[in-house]
């Protein structure tokens, strides 16, 4: 099949010219020596070397078991063993701390007698498959040999995609389409789209993946039956040969609904027996099975408070079936009421990740990680870091970030998200002395964790861009490459994607980097003010509708009325949120004259008449971020049919993007005149300009 732009995203590979430097490649990876331990890994490693020399540079290298007496050659060798699974071995009753070494690969040029040969030593066949696209990177934007000399490793231990795929094939907020995984019911039987979507995340360094909904519905329950296993295991197989350990999310209540017994309750004898004998059914299957993903007790969903037990009991049950053979349980923080009265401002959505998790901090089995969104609420536009990052010292934790654009456009409307997650990993928790970052926390370098990493919301789906607005495979990318190197700088991966993606030169790099870069700013400015949330169309979530959610029963309140706007979270006088912070966070966000003006009203009920930091009053701020917001969607567009892009961007991805920028601008006009309406109708404040607000 002749793959179109759109569908090859980043791994363009296309031919090179002749002249330098690809002259020197021609000449220096003529020969491929393979060398070391090797397993499936491996062969891709190979596979993928071999196919990207012979799209960008033409040529058909000839492999060698040795290393040749004379000539340019590249050394492939692991220092390390081949990757038997995605967790390490257990040490006695405890488990490893994962070595990220594994993952590492080293590049480097060696001159002898005038020869020149390029050496790539990976600490795994994982790290020479990682090695392998960094090389090829490198080349397809045209780097001169010298520049890849590097020795790179992850910083992070589970680096983790959540598919939040339904068996009918549908994909619960999902923006690209149908699910690449499931169609009626069923796994698909060709599986090739799954094997182009493994090597889009092996080449960013992605290393697990849950493939189903973490709100599991019936037919997924069957996932770990004997019945369904076997095709659960291929999916496994084709992820395999990339590095990529798979995990499945489970119900809960998987005893009662598979009508094997009467109850889930974790303490129970013959509940602990039953996920014991699951457990080993499905390693007999999956020997490098990576464990379960689980939510419970939340949205409805079963899980131990049933029984009267806590999360600790529900995670520990499932931990110690998995335990024998290293596998992992991943338990969501995402508990909170979400049968809230709107009449009762004493209950804080905002806490209650904090209020159940923080208490049973030690709690937890070794191999237990609690996975926590990246805000106390649900990936909305601008919230504060959730205050549990740092708080449980003695847990495993991973965070949970959100490429998927649920809040932020639905991959209608650009917002690269990178420079959003890059803050919240820049965050200082405070938790110890001499920095505590959150990129310390989940990285497990701050509190020594066994276990940790960084998990998020896959944004992809059968669409023949993959994630239906062809700019927004830069957050999917962007992804992979920050939770490797979290000291990466947006701007640079930015460059890097747009570089591979269209073309290095930077008469188109730079326009495309400024626009990426732009676009989550400009979002924020006409959708949601000062840390306002969920001013969107109730369970859509596209498009504005202030008082969507104001009187519902999922705590997302901004309780606006004709004096004022915010959410009071302040101990003095509020909800007591701002107590679950570490000073100076708690006092910065506690106090009003010290509140950053982006959180203002995460924090605070004020006035209209408040004065920002800015200069400007609140309601003044909002006219006029949504008019500068509109304005600046509307440059978005002009920027991209610039002649510089148009010209020279293949007509497929240039057409597919301007159509997104040009419904971006018009619906950033409807989110302008509809949020400065309600607000000029509710304050009876008139815009300072004079601007029609209707």
């Amino acid at each position: 099949m002749n793959e179109s732009t759109l569908y090859k995203a980043w791994l363009q590979y296309g031919s090179k010219p002749a002249g330098e430097p690809f002259a020197t490649y021609r000449q220096l990876l003529g020969q491929i020596v393979i060398l070391g331990e090797q397993d499936e890994v491996y062969a891709t490693a190979v596979g993928e070397l071999k196919a990207g020399l012979q799209a960008m540079l033409g040529i058909q290298p000839v492999v060698l078991n040795e290393a040749p007496l004379e000539g340019s050659c590249l050394i492939l060798r692991t220092a390390g063993k081949a990757v038997i699974g995605l967790v390490p071995e257990r040490q006695g009753s405890e488990p490893a701390r994962w070595d990220t070494g594994r993952d590492a690969f080293t590049l480097r040029l060696v001159s002898a007698d005038g020869t020149l040969r390029l050496e790539l030593v990976g600490g795994s066949t994982r790290g020479v498959l990682y090695g392998v696209f960094r090389l090829l990177f490198g080349i397809a934007q045209g780097w001169v040999p010298s520049r890849l000399a590097a020795r790179e490793q992850p910083v992070n231990q589970l680096r983790m995609i959540n598919q939040w795929d339904n068996a009918d094939g549908s994909i619960e907020r999902g923006y690209a389409g149908a699910s690449i995984f499931y169609r009626d019911g069923e796994i698909v039987q060709n599986l090739k789209r799954v094997r182009d979507y493994a090597r889009l995340l092996a080449s960013v360094g992605i290393n697990a993946i849950s493939i189903n909904n973490v709100n599991v519905h019936e037919r997924e329950t069957r996932w770990i039956t004997e019945a369904v296993l076997p095709e659960v295991a291929r999916v496994a197989e084709v992820f395999r040969a990339f590095g990529i350990g798979v995990f499945l999310s489970i119900n809960f209540a998987a005893p009662l609904s598979l009508g094997d017994l009467e109850t889930a309750d974790p303490l129970d004898p013959g509940v602990r027996r039953w996920w014991t004998e699951t457990a080993k059914r499905i390693y007999r299957q999956i020997p490098d099975f990576g464990g379960f993903v689980v939510k419970a007790d939340s949205e409805h969903r079963p899980g131990p408070f049933a029984y009267g037990r806590d999360h600790a009991d529900g995670a520990n049950m499932l931990a110690d079936a998995l335990a024998p053979h290293g596998g992992l349980v991943i338990w969501r923080c995402f508990v909170y009421n979400c049968m809230q009265d709107w009449r009762d401002r004493s209950t804080d959505r905002a806490r209650a990740a904090y209020d159940h998790f923080k208490p049973l901090d030690g709690n937890f089995r070794g191999n237990v990680l609690l996975q926590i969104k990246n805000g106390p609420m649900d990936f909305q536009v601008r919230e504060p870091v959730s205050p549990l990052f740092g708080a449980m010292p003695h847990t495993n934790q991973m965070i949970e970030f959100q490429i998927t654009q649920e809040y932020t456009g639905q991959q209608r409307h650009l917002c690269y998200l990178v420079p959003q997650w890059k803050q919240v990993l820049d965050f200082d928790t405070h938790a110890a002395d001499g920095g505590a970052a959150v990129k310390r926390v989940v990285d497990g370098t701050l509190f020594g964790l066994t276990y940790s990493g960084v998990a998020a919301v896959s944004n992809i789906g059968d669409d023949e861009s993959w994630t239906g607005h062809p700019l927004a495979q830069a957050n999917l990318f962007g992804y992979g490459r920050l939770i490797w190197n979290p000291e990466l700088s947006a701007e640079a991966i930015a460059e890097e994607w747009a570089g591979l993606t269209f073309s290095s030169d930077p008469e188109i790099t730079d326009p495309i980097r400024d626009m990426l870069m732009a676009s989550w700013p400009i979002y924020e400015s006409y959708t949601a003010p000062l840390g306002v949330g969920w001013m969107v169309v109730p369970h859509t979530h596209y498009g504005p509708d202030v008082d969507g959610y104001e009187y519902s029963r999922w705590g997302t309140y901004h309780f606006a009325d004709r004096d004022g706007i915010g959410v009071d979270r302040t101990v003095s006088t509020g909800t007591g949120y701002t107590s679950q912070y570490v000073s100076p966070n708690r006092e910065r966000y506690e106090s009003l004259a010290q509140c950053p003006d982006e959180l203002l009203l995460f924090f605070h009920h004020v006035p209209y008449s408040h004065r920002l930091h800015s200069g400007k009053t609140v309601i003044q701020h909002i006219y006029d971020s949504h008019f500068a917001g509109a304005e600046a969607a509307a440059e978005l567009k002009q920027a991209w049919g610039a002649p510089a892009l148009q010209d020279r961007i293949d007509p497929l991805r240039h057409t597919a993007v301007a159509n997104r920028l040009a419904e971006q601008a018009e619906h950033a006009k409807h989110w302008r005149d509809v949020i400065n309406t309600y607000f000029y109708r509710k304050s009876g404040v008139p815009d300072e300009q004079g601007r029609t607000i209707y």
